[in-house]
């Protein structure tokens, strides 16, 4: 018989004269094989973990968007430089046109910041939260009575400046300011902390450690309003405070107090008044303060408690931003009737587009407003600063 050649013309049976595996080799080829499967998965699951991951070992995606500009939010400075704020979203705006938000992302191992341009949500484009409780210098003017709120050399305004950006919606908004924050501290402290950003705080004079306080409220989001004590017609019977302005102290003395109120904090983007009745129905007492205001950048708002306000034409002849409120919300402190107000600002605003409803940081007050508000977002109702409601002769 000729020689074999190969294995397939070997008859069935007969020894090739290779050595078979043993039943031990097999196991240890099985058990490399099983390794290696193990290694491929584990090798997979970590390429997937890196590329769904957002921060951290990959850089974030650079995205360029063009976004509306609110209409009352604060104008942003041409450039800025982010070597003395680290990575803020700064914000670049054309005549007319809309505004775009830059962003440099933080560098990493050492690698040039590449900078970027993305999404933001409106209510967040404005003074970036970490610098917001800084006053602007060029919004001071030192005074012998302190850092008193100015117009800047460029025409910015403590109004434009320091106003909360709101997203500019042509739906149904509702504004709501809480005063008499400084008198308590675990008031003015609650109310910080369970009231939504969106809400406007209003800051009494007679308050205690107003910087402070302002301070965490800027950081929390919120736009400010000074408060001013102006004289009742049951004056001094019924006392405002001191500093109060009277019909009867005169342009001079009304001044000095004005500028002793107004010095007590910073921040702010106007006043409002407190009591007042017999004040505000003077034109002559009440002219002085609104031309002042008016050279000062400030918005006035009316409590809307008396009819014979003369500030509404004062502020039009003084070009002063001006805004009424069209309810007090906590004239009972029971927690239903307050929310039944809430309820009338949000049908003021659906008929007319825009309702400003004012109260004070009494504990059911503030408890009624924030579960108010998140309630009245799912119904479509955009919660916004009193600067969003505000007529401003300025702009037309």
């Amino acid at each position: 018989m000729p020689p074999v050649s190969n294995d397939i013309d070997r008859p069935l049976g007969q020894d090739t004269g290779r050595k078979r595996r043993g039943p031990e080799t097999r196991r240890f080829f099985s058990v490399r094989r099983a390794g290696a499967v193990v290694a491929v998965l584990a090798l997979a699951g970590v390429s997937g973990a890196l590329a769904l991951q957002d921060r951290g070992w990959r850089r974030p995606a650079e995205v360029v968007v063009a976004t509306a500009m609110p209409e009352h939010s604060e104008p942003p400075p041409a450039a800025v430089d982010t070597k003395s704020v680290g990575s803020i979203a700064t914000r670049q705006q054309s005549p007319g046109g809309p505004a775009i938000i830059k962003v440099n992302p933080e560098p990493e191992d050492g690698a040039q910041s590449g900078g970027g341009i993305v999404v933001r949500d409106p209510s967040a484009v404005g003074q970036d939260l970490r610098v917001a409780h800084l006053p602007d210098r060029d919004l001071i003017e030192q005074s012998s009575a302190g850092p008193l709120p100015a117009v800047a050399a460029d025409g910015r305004r403590p109004f434009d400046v320091y106003a909360r950006a709101w997203s500019g919606a042509r739906g149904a908004r509702v504004a709501i300011v809480i005063g008499g924050l400084g008198l308590s501290q675990t008031g003015t402290q609650s109310a910080i902390a369970k009231l939504p950003p969106e809400v406007t705080l209003a800051f009494s004079p007679q308050g205690n450690s107003l910087d402070r306080w302002m301070q965490a409220a800027r950081r929390g989001g919120h736009e400010l309003i000074m408060q001013i004590p102006l004289e009742p017609f049951d004056y001094p019977r019924v006392d405002p405070g001191r500093n109060t302005l009277t019909v009867d102290a005169g342009p001079e003395k009304n001044l000095h107090n004005l500028r002793a109120t107004l010095a007590r904090m910073t921040n702010y983007t106007g006043v409002m008044n407190y009591m007042g009745a017999r004040f505000v129905g003077d034109a002559d007492a009440m002219g002085a303060v609104m031309e002042e205001l008016g050279r000062r950048g400030l918005l006035y708002l009316d409590d809307g408690t008396t009819a014979r306000t003369t500030a509404p034409d004062l502020a039009l002849k003084d070009r002063v931003p001006f805004a009424v409120s069209d309810t007090t919300i906590d004239g009972s402190r029971d927690r239903g009737e307050i929310l039944k107000k809430l309820d009338e600002l949000e049908r003021i605003a659906r008929a007319k587009g825009f309702a400003l409803g004012t109260g004070s940081a009494f504990d059911v007050t503030v408890d009624a407003v924030a579960q108010w508000t998140a309630e009245a977002r799912r119904r479509g109702i955009e919660i916004v600063p009193v600067s969003a409601v505000a007529a401003d002769p300025q702009k037309g």
